[in-house]
């Protein structure tokens, strides 16, 4: 197991932040497992681990927003990395961020770009959750900033 965890650590990675508004609070969680799956129609793809509080909240709210995360936001995505069910309000103290409009979830603002989604399938796999979700609205892009990304168990910005 741990080999092929090294394995799969050689492997870069783009990291976003998932984020749902549950009820009267909002819960979020660092991913690097967000990947596009269709053009047409637009359809991403994120794997989770089966027993997280987000997956929980994701197998109760089929929409949600997912931010892609850029160099200089690694505090960002340590914060939501964190173990627990911190709320994502309070993670994201002093951030700039907004309510997306389709989802109601969270959007971090400032990285490369944001999605709000909706899921359309369920997909158990191993000890993860796949949710596969069509692109209702792309929030932003900014293709002037750096993504941050996570190989080697480490954030590093793309040089």
């Amino acid at each position: 197991m741990g080999e092929f965890v090294e394995a799969m650590g050689q492997l870069a990675a783009g990291v976003s932040v998932v984020t749902v508004r549950e009820g009267r609070d909002d819960v979020g969680a660092t991913v690097s497992t967000l990947m596009s799956v269709s053009l047409d129609p637009p359809l991403v793809l994120v794997s989770l681990a089966a027993g997280s509080y987000l997956t929980e909240m994701l197998l109760r709210r089929d929409r949600w927003a997912v931010a892609l995360l850029s160099d200089g936001q690694q505090a960002i995505a340590s914060r939501f990395a964190t173990p627990g069910r911190p709320s994502a309000r309070l993670l994201l103290a002093g951030a700039p961020h907004h309510r997306g409009p389709y989802s109601e979830a969270l959007v971090v603002e400032g990285g490369v770009a944001a999605l709000e989604v909706e899921t359309t399938q369920v997909v158990p796999a191993g000890d993860h959750t796949l949710f596969i979700a069509a692109v209702l609205a792309v929030d932003y892009i900014d293709p002037a900033k750096t993504p941050l990304v996570r190989l080697r168990a480490r954030y590093r910005p793309v040089s």
